[in-house]
């Protein structure tokens, strides 16, 4: 049976295929905000279609238009498309982009320097696949490396590393075949790198636009999950979160506390100081709380100037201490760049986890001692003595 394929039907397919990419992801990215990452994306894409619709032309052309021209625009997109998954995870710095850019000048000028010096295609072989595999190296580590980064990240990081390790096979192949890798040979060998190369369009491809949605699944996430203005949970967040850790307390036979308080005259403060300054007040006091509790704590804005702080496996003594804690340290904070200060007033109630106990009966016991704190005086701490 014969394997082998007519290359420039290879090379066809690989032209329409980044062109059909660039035209399928435009169109369901079309009522999204142009990003970065796209662009370069995007313009990797129409390098490489351009490069390989190029190489349909070599032995009929010029080489300089057929070889140089087009290994030169492969090179380019051969560095943007690795690019493009840095953008995506955040990492293309300053310094990155430098190295990337003078490492792509030097490619492209060592790779014409070599044709200039009349060398044998199999040594333009084997440089173009090194230098091309160094442009993979970096995203392929940052991917598997990152212990945050998910499962599609690290798949996407060892299936490049694949890659890489594929174009240095191909780089030792050319040492030992010698004439039998040349772009138009005919045989197993050619059709197994051009299959290659298909499939690495593909992995590109798909990997570029499934790494996208995760990120725009990660932000739509947060924004459902979290208060714009201040950061922390929202109120349906908190109140999921603490329902789950109620429910798990209650099979331990736990202690829970639940904490409500809100600002003091927080109403004059807008109206002395506008709703700018009240709203920097806010993420001013819901920072400065975020940063003194645990990580097992639940924060979260209930509306307002209204939040909620649910800690599990804490007793009295530990929920009072922290409360007093949260207390001083707002009434002794000074808000920058306005002489302005300001309290709060804490409701708490503690209980052991049952499952007979519910997160709005924690919230109407809690309100009801931060009602207590606002009637004897404000910038207090009453604990509700009901049992639940």
């Amino acid at each position: 049976m014969d394997f082998n394929l007519d290359m420039k039907t290879v090379f066809i397919s690989l032209v329409f295929g980044h062109i059909f990419t660039v035209i399928l992801i435009r169109a369901y990215r079309q009522n999204y905000t142009k990003d970065r990452a796209v662009n370069m994306f995007y313009a990797s894409k129409w390098v490489q279609a351009i490069a390989w619709f190029m190489l349909l032309f070599q032995n009929t052309a010029p080489d300089f238009f057929s070889i140089v021209a087009a290994n030169s625009l492969l090179f380019i997109g051969a560095a943007f498309e690795p690019a493009s998954f840095l953008v995506l995870q955040k990492a293309f710095s300053r310094k990155v982009r430098h190295l990337y850019i003078g490492w792509m000048v030097i490619i492209i000028i060592g790779f014409v320097s070599i044709y200039l010096l009349n060398v044998t295609e199999t040594t333009r072989i084997i440089y173009a696949s090194i230098a091309t595999s160094l442009f993979i190296l970096y995203p392929a580590y940052r991917m598997i490396s990152d212990r945050q980064a998910s499962s599609l990240q690290h798949l996407m990081g060892y299936l490049y590393s694949i890659v890489a390790i594929s174009l240095w096979c191909r780089a030792i192949s050319a040492i030992y075949l010698g004439n039998e890798v040349g772009l138009f040979t005919t045989g197993m060998y050619q059709t197994f790198t051009f299959l290659s190369l298909y499939l690495i369009m593909i992995l590109g491809n798909t990997g570029f636009v499934l790494l996208s949605k995760e990120q725009a699944d990660v932000e739509l996430l947060r924004i459902a999950s979290y208060d714009e203005l201040t950061g922390i949970l929202n109120r349906r967040t908190f109140m999921i979160q603490s329902k789950n850790c109620i429910h798990t307390l209650a099979k331990k036979q736990q202690s829970i506390s639940y904490l409500l308080f809100d600002i003091d005259h927080y109403k004059n403060i807008n109206d002395t100081y506008g709703h700018h300054v009240g709203d920097r007040v806010l993420r001013d006091m819901a920072i400065l709380i975020a940063n003194s509790l645990e990580e097992q704590a639940i924060f979260g804005r209930y509306g307002g100037d209204e939040f909620a702080i649910l800690l599990p496996d804490t007793d009295e003594q530990q929920s009072s201490q922290i409360a007093e804690q949260i207390r001083s340290t707002i009434e002794n904070h000074r808000f920058h760049a306005l002489p302005l200060s300001y309290t709060i007033s804490i409701g708490i109630v503690t209980v052991l986890a049952t499952s007979d106990t519910h997160l709005s009966m924690l919230y109407q016991r809690s309100d009801y001692a931060l009602y207590q704190a606002k009637h004897a005086g404000r910038n207090r701490i009453e604990r509700s003595v009901v049992t639940i």
